[in-house]
């Protein structure tokens, strides 16, 4: 018989007036599974559409009132899929967006190709034997393939331009558009007048280079935000809620209410905060807090939200549902903390309201000045297109991206992957590095530590006893086992697990249920778990190595005159051991998520720019407010999503070749913004003056835009002799 559940939390009106519930389908292979799953659902009573987006794998299902939005989901998985409702569609129109962006960029591209090899056979014949019918059916090809190019490749601008002009305010698009429009006008007439030049590579070029720092742009920050989108997953979708005559109900985690029991199952994550009435198990809270070893679970301990449950069943009282939780206080901590670094956007909108009407008060005063002093209208107009063009922001806005792409290139090489865009403006100026210590400074897999003369026999029969139990302990014991597991094996919820092994008891678990003494040549930092068999006993430690290279890493960033510090959710006998092996002075235990960000604001009201480095769900909040954020691939999903950058690998060396590397480039990026101001202030009084086409113009652009790429492709290489000397030594310690 299958549990009841209640779905109705998911259900809303659609635009026909029906109920409708959207589902995220899980086990679609193929196209003909949208045919099954179709037709298996609209064969329920009461189902009057089911609509499979085979691209999403997201089910809409409409009925009538009075069916059962549980029946939609019990089919599913009677038809071998399983299904859970689907609440957000922000990431999807996200996609869609960046969909269009990349289609606009590959048409520009295609454009951009074709028209250059015709101007090419253009500027050559003009200085030698082209007859003016030749250059004239050139002209008009350009023409054909730039005019419907740019109607659908200039679309961000024009309809981004459309807006501003709407609400009567002006932004970079304009006079991007109009510059574009304006050469592509001027082009046609010249083409129908036979004239010499023509313009419609400029406007496609222009577009070409625009839309991909666009296109780059709209990427990071939305790889950024996609992971997070969701943080009920981490913490289940669904929960067991015991009604009044004891009988479990399934119901979404946010209709959870303070005072409702839930029965949380071996292996499942709490739903919501609460206290435990009954049960006992051990409950690992590593996502919320940090904390590397399982908590005892027993009546009147508290829980949280995310936390997961280890071998026994509990039934809890939740003391704070729905959007209370601690981890929803992680997330709101998490996105204020993002917002308060969208001041680099206002900053760029500020920058962008100056640059626009600037650029049009000089294209407009040179074509005044021209008619005034007796210029024609078409040479007016068409030093106004050269001015507009000439002063494009193309080497501006290529100064910072053309470094990042080529500094982020050499960092991936370097194993490591950048999320945002400007993270290595704002690692450049970082002052602090703040590490976390579980999974960051350690490696994330547990070793195990065997007391002298550990007796291998035990320590396979160890192995054997643990390959039956789910507990985190238990599998690194696992790995040591020198057979099949045990028969029979039964577990003690919280304590270990028994089984007869030639004819004896064998046990498995903690000190106390072995009946065994710690021994005095275990590290204290290690968790201890023993096992018995008959008289013998063998006691072991569980502890995380430091990664290999983390002291030389440690000690390369002090040599840099950077600060270094640990803030650690573990428990202070945990990460004093860890601070003095890597000689490091202030380190914070026991922190919770508000504790880090706390820490971090007081370091920042200290003026201190801060680097984090962290792993765990705890630390997500954390590295959203620092100034910029690192994280191993081996961290939570969360904490990846709002990290700028994540590294691969066992070494923590990725971090110190991001900050040798984000310096480099910051050097680079101020000799490139000089160069672009410095092309404008020579280019912009040549355009003024008359002596500069709209052709002359779009190659000087183009002349600037080489200029910085060029420049930025130093930053493919270390910046200073001891830098590659410290990566070189770093990379030949043994991993």
């Amino acid at each position: 018989m299958s549990q009841a559940a209640d779905y109705s939390m998911f259900v809303a009106k659609g635009e026909d007036g029906l109920p409708q519930m959207s589902l995220a389908v899980d086990g679609i292979d193929c196209a003909a599974c949208i045919g099954d799953i179709e037709n298996g659902v609209r064969a329920l009573p009461g189902v009057v559409r089911a609509r499979l987006n085979y691209s999403t794998h997201r089910l809409t299902v409409a009925f009538e009132e009075g069916a059962s939005p549980a029946e939609v989901v019990g089919r599913l998985e009677a038809l071998g899929y399983r299904a859970h409702p689907f609440a957000g569609r922000a990431e999807e129109s996200e996609a869609r967006h960046a969909q269009w962006l990349l289609r606009c960029l590959g048409v520009a591209g295609f454009a951009a190709m074709n028209i250059m090899l015709l101007s090419v056979s253009v500027w050559s014949g003009n200085v030698t034997d082209i007859t003016p019918e030749t250059r004239d059916f050139f002209h008009w090809i350009s023409a054909l393939i730039a005019l419907p190019a740019a109607a659908y490749a200039g679309q961000p601008f024009f309809q981004s331009a459309m807006r501003a002009l709407r609400t009567r305010s002006l932004n970079m698009d304009v006079p991007i558009s109009i510059g574009v429009i304006l050469a592509l006008g001027m082009s046609v007439v010249e083409t129908a007048l036979s004239q010499e030049h023509a313009y419609f590579d400029s406007a496609i070029m222009l577009l070409f280079f625009l839309l991909a720092g666009r296109y780059l742009d709209h990427e990071a920050r939305r790889r950024t935000r996609a992971v997070a989108g969701n943080v009920a997953a981490l913490r289940g979708e669904m929960a067991q809620r015991l009604d009044a005559d004891g009988s479990p109900v399934r119901v979404p985690v946010q209709a959870l209410k303070p005072g409702d029991l839930i029965l949380v199952a071996a292996g499942e994550r709490v739903g919501a905060d609460g206290t435990v009435v009954s049960g006992t198990s051990a409950v690992d809270e590593a996502l919320v807090t940090g904390e590397t070893l399982p908590r005892a679970l027993k009546a009147g301990d508290q829980v949280y939200a995310g936390s997961l449950n280890g071998a026994g069943a509990v039934t809890v009282r939740v003391t704070a549902g729905g959007e209370n939780t601690l981890v929803d206080d992680v997330q709101r901590l998490l996105d204020g903390a993002l917002a308060a670094k969208n001041r680099y956007v206002r900053l760029a909108d500020r920058v962008s309201r100056l640059y626009a009407p600037v650029v049009h008060l000089t294209a407009l005063l040179s074509a005044i000045g021209w008619l005034a002093f007796g210029a024609g209208l078409h040479q007016a107009v068409m030093i106004a297109v050269a001015v507009l063009i000439i002063t494009c922001p193309c080497a501006l806005a290529l100064a910072v991206p053309a470094v990042q792409v080529t500094a982020t290139g050499r960092l991936f090489r370097a194993g490591l992957l950048v999320n945002a865009g400007d993270m290595l403006e704002r690692l450049a100026g970082v002052d602090t590095v703040v590490f976390d210590k579980t999974g960051t400074l350690t490696l994330p897999d547990p070793a195990l530590r065997l007391p002298a003369g550990a007796d291998p026999a035990l320590l396979g029969l160890a192995g054997r006893l643990a390959s039956a139990s789910r507990h985190p302990l238990a599998r690194v014991v696992a790995a040591h086992a020198d057979g099949p597991p045990l028969a029979d094996v039964r577990e003690d919820s919280g304590e270990g697990v028994r089984a007869m092994a030639d004819g004896v008891e064998a046990r498995l678990g903690s000190l106390a249920f072995c009946g065994a003494q710690a021994p005095a040549d275990l590290p204290a930092t290690c968790s201890l778990i023993a096992v018995r068999h008959g008289a013998r006993t063998l006691v072991m430690g569980v502890d995380q190595e430091l990664r290999p290279d983390a002291k030389p890493v440690v000690d390369a960033l002090k040599a840099r005159g950077l600060d270094v510090m640990i803030f650690s959710g573990d428990r202070p006998a945990a990460v004093a051991p860890v601070a003095c092996a890597l000689g490091i002075a202030r380190f914070e235990a026991g922190m919770k998520p508000a504790d880090k960000i706390a820490a971090l604001d007081r370091l920042k009201a200290a003026g201190r720019s801060v680097l984090m480095v962290g792993d765990g769900f705890n630390d997500a909040p954390a590295l959203a407010a620092a100034a910029v954020s690192l994280s191993p691939a081996t961290g939570a999903a969360v904490t990846q999503a709002h990290a700028d950058a994540v590294f691969l690998g066992r070494r923590l060396l990725p971090v110190l070749t991001a900050v040798d590397g984000a310096r480099v480039a910051a050097r680079l990026m101020r000799q490139n913004l000089a160069l672009a101001v410095l092309y404008n202030v020579i280019a912009v009084p040549l355009a003024i003056a008359g002596l500069v086409t709209p052709l002359v113009a779009a190659l000087a652009m183009s002349g600037s835009s080489i200029l910085v790429t060029l420049n930025a492709l130093r930053a493919a290489r270390p910046g200073r002799k001891d830098e590659a000397t410290d990566a070189t030594a770093l990379e030949e310690v043994p991993a």
